[in-house]
């Protein structure tokens, strides 16, 4: 049969696809950001397994191609049957411009589409039709370019994977989804870090290649079009191949089992983590995890969090003390790892400023962020809950009438703001911000003369910290305390900044480049901010939103987990190292205890100082779940598997104890039970408490 011979584009293009992706896998065995050393038997396993799941996916996804090749027939091009069908696609296009259709329902540009889409389809059937004497140039050309656009979307695929590789360490996950989303912001991203014309010509040149020699191989399929038998023998034949490949797939994820996750990660398959990530963008957490009986969690929960009760955490935080209302300035700073501070092992002298900061600041010397996105890091401050499994509650719908550290300190009397040198519709922040009750003052806020530098992701730091100074002095004349959440940009990729500020240059967008630029810019926050009124009665809380990378052997590595956090308010709290083990969603409640705040708390987040504290703190990926606690982590994931692993410091000569920060992870055989439960416990009753309240406070 002609669809399973030497000539047939199927073959062809799955051979191309099949030979990529196992180069791909190569590249990825051997990219620096791969951590790991591989056995014989670990190379094969990924190879052939690897492989085995290529040819799976790809016989799922040939199937446009397989249509297309359907399709193609000289029997409908005769009479009457090719008037027919033209008079068809011609009513259909008659109908989509001038009636109301369900594409107009939706609105939007699906009926610019849809008309784009009919009119190019009516205007090719028709040159087929009316033009016999043409009839196979123009069939080739049109051959010619559907394998194009196949060609094109592999090799497209290929470059992707690599440089989502070169940044996360990982296939395709939830972030690729969202890039598809807001794909302005990461074109532009792209663009403006990578040699974007060198790359598409390369892309360009190597699809065209390829197309070439598809081509030829395949173009006597057109001289010999199936008779209709033949295509539904062909098509039933493919059908079992379509049912046996949706079959096997899950066996051979199964089969992703080995300690090391980079082994896991290269033996699978880009399309199908990318389609899995998009169809399962909130997982039920009593259908992929392991769990408890909601009432035995819960009493686990009320020994963890005391003086709460019912299936809730909500409980009175009550201060012997005085309130006292000092303004309060909390940064979350982009990707701004422990280990680029001196005091954690940085030789570089990255951040001079944050260096010296650090010393005139109460420090949280062992506070690890929940997450590896942005996102996470700020739904752990604004939120104070442990990470939820797949996405952030930011990115989901139910995002709003939360209880929040806004809605703590608007019950105190301050304004309340968040600011953002981007766009804040990008993840859903201003969806969030916004239906929290903060007020938000994003690019969109800024008039021409208050930028100096912006790229894609949005303005440079100075300019934010500009702004967020000038909304200060004006939020001080009104005579109310004031909150404000300030987000910072420029420490991402491309990394580009404005020239002359630091002693590396821009146009190298090295992540160097970033970081020094991002501490600099904070240096002329605090210039500008200790000539304001206000600044002596306002406490300043620094933090980053995640690590620089989280890649790593294990699934949760803990060194890229680690973050600095510095409260600075020198008048107000004394220089320290506090190294008690917290987690991201600690930082406000403690900030709050600093305050002597009174409040109904529905925070999983704990004042560490309040002597009801047990130290642990909760990292994440968007599937892995952890919990930190006596030296253990426990670590539960879909499908119901749990893990824990002993954690041994790795010493790191001239570094003090409190900014040990790299861990040897001990696969534990005996699980401790304990442990487990409370892990469960607090992943289980926050995925409870998310899930039966979609609005206002828990």
């Amino acid at each position: 049969m002609i669809y399973f011979s030497r000539k047939s584009p199927i073959i062809w293009l799955g051979f191309i696809y099949v030979l990529l992706s196992l180069l791909l896998r190569f590249v990825l065995l051997f990219h620096p950001i791969t951590q790991s050393n591989f056995t014989v038997a670990e190379i094969l396993k990924i190879l052939l397994l690897g492989s085995c799941f290529d040819v799976l996916v790809y016989s799922i996804a040939s199937v446009f191609l397989w249509l297309y090749l359907l399709f193609l027939s000289n029997t409908k091009l005769e009479k009457p049957y090719g008037y027919i069908i033209f008079s068809c696609f011609l009513a259909l296009l008659i109908y989509l411009i001038l009636g109301n259709t369900i594409l107009h329902e939706y609105g939007g540009v699906l009926p610019e589409i849809g008309i784009a889409f009919i009119s190019i389809k009516t205007i090719l059937f028709g040159l087929l039709l009316f033009l016999p004497r043409y009839r196979k140039q123009i069939r080739l050309i049109l051959f010619s370019f559907t394998l194009f656009l196949f060609v094109l979307i592999i090799v497209l695929n290929f470059v992707s994977e690599f440089f989502f590789w070169n940044e996360f360490g990982v296939r395709y996950n939830f972030i690729a989804v969202d890039y598809l989303i807001y794909t302005n912001t990461v074109l532009g991203n792209i663009a403006e870090s990578y040699p974007i014309a060198g790359l598409s010509v390369g892309i360009g040149l190597l699809v065209f290649l390829l197309t070439f020699f598809l081509v030829n191989k395949t173009k006597a399929f057109l001289d010999n079009l199936p008779p209709f038998k033949e295509k539904l023998t062909s098509a039933f034949i493919y059908l079992l191949l379509l049912i046996f490949s949706g079959f096997s797939i899950p066996f051979l994820v199964k089969l992703e089992s080995s300690n090391n996750t980079f082994v896991n990660e290269i033996q699978s398959n880009g399309v199908y983590k990318f389609v899995k990530a998009f169809q399962t963008n909130e997982l039920d957490f009593k259908e992929f995890y392991p769990t408890l009986s909601n009432e035995k969690a819960f009493a686990l929960l009320h020994q963890e969090i005391k003086n709460t009760k019912d299936y809730s955490v909500t409980r009175n935080i009550k201060s012997n003390n005085p309130e006292i209302k000092k303004n309060v300035v909390l940064i979350t700073i982009e990707s701004l790892s422990a280990d680029f501070l001196s005091e954690y092992g940085d030789k570089k002298q990255l951040t001079p400023f944050l260096n010296k900061l650090a010393t005139k600041s109460y420090q949280f010397t062992n506070l690890y962020a929940t997450g590896n996105r942005t996102v996470r890091g700020l739904e752990a401050v604004t939120l104070c809950l442990p990470p939820s499994a797949a996405e952030s509650v930011i990115k989901r719908t139910d995002n709003k009438n939360k209880f929040s550290t806004g809605s703590v300190f608007k019950q105190k009397g301050y304004t309340v703001k968040f600011f953002y040198g981007g766009d804040a519709y990008f993840d859903n922040m201003e969806s969030f911000f916004g239906g929290n009750g903060y007020e938000i003052v994003d690019k969109k806020s800024f008039l021409p003369s208050e930028i100096t530098f912006e790229n894609i992701w949005g303005v440079c730091d100075e300019d934010m910290y500009k702004k967020a100074i000038s909304e200060m002095n004006k939020e001080a004349k009104a005579g109310k305390p004031f909150f404000n959440h300030i987000m910072t940009v420029s420490n991402h990729r491309p990394f580009t900044f404005p020239e002359g500020k630091i002693d590396l240059d821009p146009k190298a967008k090295s992540r160097d480049g970033g970081v020094k630029y991002t501490d600099y810019a904070l240096s002329q926050f605090f210039v500008m901010a200790e000539k304001q009124s206000w600044f002596k009665n306002t406490v300043f809380v620094i933090v980053a939103d995640h690590c620089a990378s989280s890649s790593g052997k294990t699934e949760l590595p803990l060194e890229k987990y680690r973050i600095p956090a510095l409260v600075y308010a020198p008048d107000f709290l004394p220089q320290k190292h506090e190294n008690k083990i917290m987690s991201q969603i600690d930082l406000m409640p403690t900030v709050m205890g600093f305050l002597n705040f009174n409040y109904k708390s529905s925070f999983y987040g704990q004042d560490i100082y309040h002597e009801n504290y047990i130290p642990r703190a909760f990292i994440a990926t968007y599937q892995d779940l952890g919990l930190v606690k006596n030296d253990i982590l426990t670590i539960i994931s879909p499908v119901k598997k749990i893990k824990q692993f002993d954690l041994k410091i790795k010493p790191k000569t001239n570094l003090k104890p409190e900014f040990q920060s790299v861990y040897e992870e001990i696969p534990r055989k005996v699980l401790n039970q304990k442990l487990v439960d409370e892990t469960i416990t607090y992943y289980q009753t926050n995925a409870y408490l998310l899930k039966k309240t979609n609005k206002n406070k828990r």
